[in-house]
Order: structure tokens, then C-alpha cells, then sequence
């Protein structure tokens, strides 16, 4: 069976995810990583938008609209005695040497670019990023900043196949965690059930009963709308798909 039918049946039969535990790890471990790049998509496409539409806001705005200012020995430095905020083409963009502004405020808002007392802070489509001004050369401007948005605009096409890379990757890394515990979690389950299953046989039918939940979030998270208690959601249902599966197992054929 291939891939996209093993990832079709995972969505609905107990019964198909029961006979995977059969199948060699290798394949198994090929559908972790089939289904993580499914599922990451929204996130890599509307992050990927956001930095490019925050830099293209940011360059445009950041000569006619941003106060000057100067990051000297690692801290912003201006005029302005208040925060100044400029919303620009769904973005909000703050400059802030006060040190008023808390980012942990900053993570409830939509997408923002800050530029804070002591560091760069980019909240976009739901990721947050922080950078120290420590990383820049002392004596920075504002000039200064816009030749540098006018560099990494040329290289977007470098930098976000990266950040999708890195994306992926930990994703991948997150799933292959989860699969693991809740392989163990049908340790459980299979002895409360007498079933005689090993946990190489619970990891891999792990790793498919993880499908819908999965998919679901994915969806969720292109059509932009916020689950609550997502996490809780996403274990109990792997968990009841990884119980309706392993009930399917005969009680007398583990093998």
C-alpha cells in the first residue's frame, strides 16, 4: 500500500492503522515525514508572506514614516519620549527606546515588528522571533537599517527555503516525540486490553493514529482560525484512534 492510501485510510480506519504494525520501520518513518511536511504547509506559506510583506512595509515606511534613532552598545536610542506605533498594509510596526513596551503584550497582537529598547522583536502569523541588538554593529541608524532591508530583500529567495527547512525540521522532530509517548501511552492501553503487542508494533500504528488530529490542525491553521486546548484535543484523539486500533488486534496474534 502506498503512501497517499495508507495517509486516505489513516484518516477513518482503526482496522487499516492496526495492520500497519506489520509493515517495515523504514516506511513507517517515511510517513512521519510525508505527513509533517502536509502539515506544515500553512504554516511555512503564511510565514514565509508575513516576513516578506513585513520587510516590504518596513522599507517602505522606514524613511518617511520611522522616527531617527541609533542602536549604539547594544540599546535603542531616539527623540521620541513615548512608543511610536504605525500600522502599514496589516502590520504593525512600533519603535520604542523607552523601554515601555513588553513584548509579552506584543504576542497577543497580530503581526508586529518592534523595534525595542534592547532588542528586535517579529511576531508573524503566529511565530515570534526575537534578536538582540548585540548582533548589529554599534552605531547603527536608520539609514543604515533600510541598505539592510534592501539586501535581505534581494535574498528572500535564500532565507525563506531556509526558515521552511528549519520549520520542517523541527516539526518533524516534535512528531516523532509525540509518536514515541504515545507509543508508550498504548503500552497501557494494550495491557488493560490483553493485547500482545510490542512497542515497535505500538510505535508505528503510533504513527498513523497521529493522522487526523494532524491534518485537522493543519487545516485550522491555513483557514487561520485558533482551536482552544488544541493540545489536549490533539492527545485524546490519538489516543482514542491508537485504542480503536489496537482493540482491532486479536488477542491471540501479535505477530
Amino acid at each position: 500500500m502506498n503512501l497517499f492510501l495508507q495517509f486516505y485510510k489513516s484518516l477513518y480506519s482503526p482496522k487499516d492503522i492496526a495492520l500497519f504494525r506489520h509493515q517495515g520501520i523504514g516506511k513507517t518513518i517515511l510517513y512521519v515525514f510525508f505527513l509533517t511536511l502536509l502539515s506544515v504547509l500553512p504554516t511555512v506559506f503564511y510565514s514565509g508572506s508575513a516576513i516578506i510583506n513585513g520587510l516590504n512595509a518596513i522599507d517602505e515606511t522606514i524613511d518617511s514614516d520611522l522616527p531617527d534613532f541609533e542602536i549604539a552598545e547594544g540599546q535603542l536610542h531616539t527623540e521620541e519620549e513615548v512608543p511610536v506605533t504605525i500600522n502599514k498594509d496589516n502590520f504593525t510596526i512600533i519603535v520604542d527606546s523607552t523601554g515601555a513596551v513588553n513584548p509579552s503584550v506584543l504576542s497577543e497582537s497580530g503581526n508586529t515588528i518592534a523595534l525595542l529598547k534592547n532588542e528586535v522583536y517579529i511576531h508573524a502569523e503566529g511565530q515570534e522571533q526575537t534578536y538582540p541588538y548585540t548582533l548589529l554593529t554599534s552605531g547603527t541608524t536608520k539609514n543604515d537599517l533600510s541598505d539592510f532591508l534592501a539586501s535581505a530583500e534581494s535574498l528572500m529567495p535564500i532565507i525563506v527555503p531556509i526558515i521552511a527547512i528549519v520549520i520542517y525540521i523541527f516539526a518533524a522532530g516534535i512528531r516523532f516525540i509525540e509518536i514515541s509517548l504515545l507509543a508508550f501511552a498504548g503500552l497501557l492501553i494494550k495491557k488493560a486490553l490483553v493485547k500482545k503487542l510490542e512497542y515497535r508494533h505500538l510505535w508505528r500504528m503510533s504513527a498513523y493514529s497521529i493522522t487526523l488530529p494532524a491534518i485537522f490542525f493543519a487545516i485550522m491553521s491555513a483557514l487561520h482560525t485558533s482551536v482552544q486546548n488544541g493540545a489536549i484535543i490533539n492527545w485524546f484523539v490519538s489516543l482514542i484512534i491508537l485504542l480503536l486500533s489496537i482493540k482491532e488486534v486479536a488477542s491471540h496474534n501479535s505477530k
